[in-house]
């Protein structure tokens, strides 16, 4: 959600570039639906961000 935000992308900018629903974005970021792998360097390409980078940020995050 944060990279998002900082992206200045709203969940339904993102929601229309991945082809999805306002709603499938805020279940993820609810916690209520999970990624798969694929699903997730789709929507870090959509934001625009590093997938690596965010995985790198979010373990440094524990």
């Amino acid at each position: 959600m944060q990279a998002r935000k900082d992206a200045g992308v709203t969940q339904v900018e993102l929601g229309k570039r991945l082809g999805q629903r306002q709603t499938f974005i805020s279940k993820i970021e609810l916690g209520e639906r999970r990624l798969d792998a694929a699903e997730f360097i789709e929507a870090c390409r959509a934001i625009p961000v590093d997938p690596y980078a965010l995985m790198q940020k979010a373990e440094g995050a524990d």
